[in-house]
C-alpha cells in the first residue's frame, strides 16, 4: 500500500485527481490537504472512501511534517497553488506567497523527513506565450518566459522545486500542463463560466482578442499522466502533459452553446486583460515516447459531457457563484485594485 498527501486536494485538479486515484489504486491511502480559500470546496473530497481531510496550508511546514511522520507518507503530489490569471493581476502578492514560498515550505517539509518522491503540478504558462501564426510548441527545454504574475509564480515555483532536488537530493519530478477542464471547476474558470451562465440565460463574456487559442486537456487525462510520471517516471526530469487540441475563446463558446442547444446570440465581446497571452502550445513527445501516455478524451467528446455534468450538478456550483473575487466582463476594471497584493 501507498500512502499519498495531496496538497490543493479540495480544488478542480487536485479532487479529480484525488478521485482518479481512489478509482485506479483502491488500497492507498489518500491524505487530502487544503487551505479552503475560495475556490476550495470541501465536499470534493471529504467522505471519500479511503481518503482523508486535512484543513491545512502547505506553508505550514510543522503540519505538513507531522502528516508525513505520522501517516506515513510515501508520495507527495502538489497541487496547491492561487491559479486564476485575472486575480493574480489584482493581487499578485497572494500568488507569490502561495505559489514560491508555500512550495519551498512545503518542501522543506519534505527535506526533513523524507519521501520516494515529491511531484509538482506546473502550468504551460511558464513558457510564456506563442505567435498565433508560427507552427511551434514549447518543450521541456524551452526558456521560462513569464508574462504575468501568476506566469511568474508558478515558474518561481517550479525553480525552487529543481533547486531541492539539485541541492537536498529530494526525489522531484515536475509536469507542465495545458489549460484543463471537467467536472468540479470552479465557476470563475471559462468553461464553467459559459456554461454556467448560458444555464441561466447570461451573457458570455469574450476578451476582446477572440482568436487567442489554448490546448485543451481533460482533467482525467492529465490524472493518468501524473500517474505515469509517479510510476514510470525519471527522478528529476520535467514532463509536458497536453492534447495537442487548440480552440480559441469564441471557439469554447460555440461548443458550450452547441451543446446546450443555444445559439450565438449570448456571445459578448469585453475588454482584454493586461498582458494577455496569446498561445500556448505543448510538444508531449517526451511523455508519449518514454511513458506511454496518450490522451484519451477527446475534445467534442469530453466538452459535452463537462457541459452536461455542471447542467446536472446545480446545487455544486450554485452556491459558488458570486465567491470569486474577481468580476470577468465587462465591468471589469482592471486599473481600479493594482498594487493592493
Amino acid at each position: 500500500m501507498t500512502s499519498l498527501l495531496v496538497t490543493g486536494a479540495a480544488g478542480f485538479i487536485g479532487s479529480n485527481f484525488v478521485r482518479y486515484w481512489r478509482r485506479e489504486h483502491p488500497g492507498d491511502r489518500v491524505v487530502a490537504l487544503d487551505a479552503l480559500t475560495y475556490a476550495g470546496v470541501r465536499g470534493n473530497v471529504e467522505g471519500l472512501p479511503g481518503v482523508e481531510f486535512v484543513h491545512g496550508s502547505i506553508a505550514n511546514t510543522e503540519l505538513v511534517a507531522h502528516l508525513l511522520r505520522s501517516r506515513g507518507v510515501d508520495v507527495v503530489v502538489n497541487f496547491a497553488a492561487e491559479s486564476h490569471n485575472s486575480l493574480a493581476i489584482l493581487r499578485p502578492g497572494d500568488f507569490f506567497a502561495t505559489n514560491v514560498m508555500g512550495t519551498q515550505q512545503l518542501l522543506e517539509a519534505v527535506r526533513r523527513v523524507g519521501v520516494a518522491r515529491f511531484h509538482h503540478i506546473s502550468t504551460c504558462e511558464v513558457y510564456g506565450d506563442l505567435p498565433l501564426d508560427v507552427e511551434e510548441a514549447f518543450t521541456e527545454e524551452s526558456p521560462y518566459r513569464p508574462r504575468t504574475p501568476y506566469n511568474a509564480a508558478k515558474a518561481g515555483g517550479d525553480h525552487v522545486v529543481r533547486s531541492y532536488g539539485l541541492t537536498y537530493d529530494v526525489p522531484v519530478t515536475i509536469t507542465n500542463c495545458a489549460n484543463n477542464y471537467g467536472p468540479f471547476q470552479f465557476p470563475e474558470k471559462v468553461v464553467p463560466l459559459f456554461t454556467t451562465r448560458a444555464l441561466a440565460g447570461e451573457p458570455l463574456p469574450l476578451y476582446a482578442s477572440t482568436k487567442n487559442r489554448r490546448e485543451w486537456l481533460h482533467v482525467d487525462d492529465h490524472a493518468r499522466a501524473i500517474d505515469a510520471v509517479l510510476t514510470h517516471g525519471r527522478v528529476g526530469e520535467t514532463y509536458n502533459v497536453g492534447s495537442g487540441h487548440e480552440v480559441d475563446i469564441e471557439g469554447i463558446a460555440d461548443s458550450v452553446l452547441g451543446a446546450l442547444g443555444l445559439g450565438p446570440e449570448l456571445k459578448t465581446i469585453v475588454p482584454d486583460r493586461p498582458s494577455h497571452d496569446r498561445r500556448y502550445l505543448l510538444d508531449t513527445t517526451k511523455l508519449r515516447g518514454e511513458l506511454g501516455w496518450a490522451p484519451r478524451v477527446g475534445w467534442d467528446e469530453g466538452i459535452a459531457a463537462t457541459v452536461d455534468w455542471y447542467r446536472g450538478n446545480e446545487a455544486w456550483w450554485r452556491p459558488l457563484i458570486g465567491r470569486s473575487p474577481v468580476v470577468e466582463g465587462a465591468d471589469a476594471d482592471w486599473g481600479a485594485n493594482w498594487g493592493t497584493g
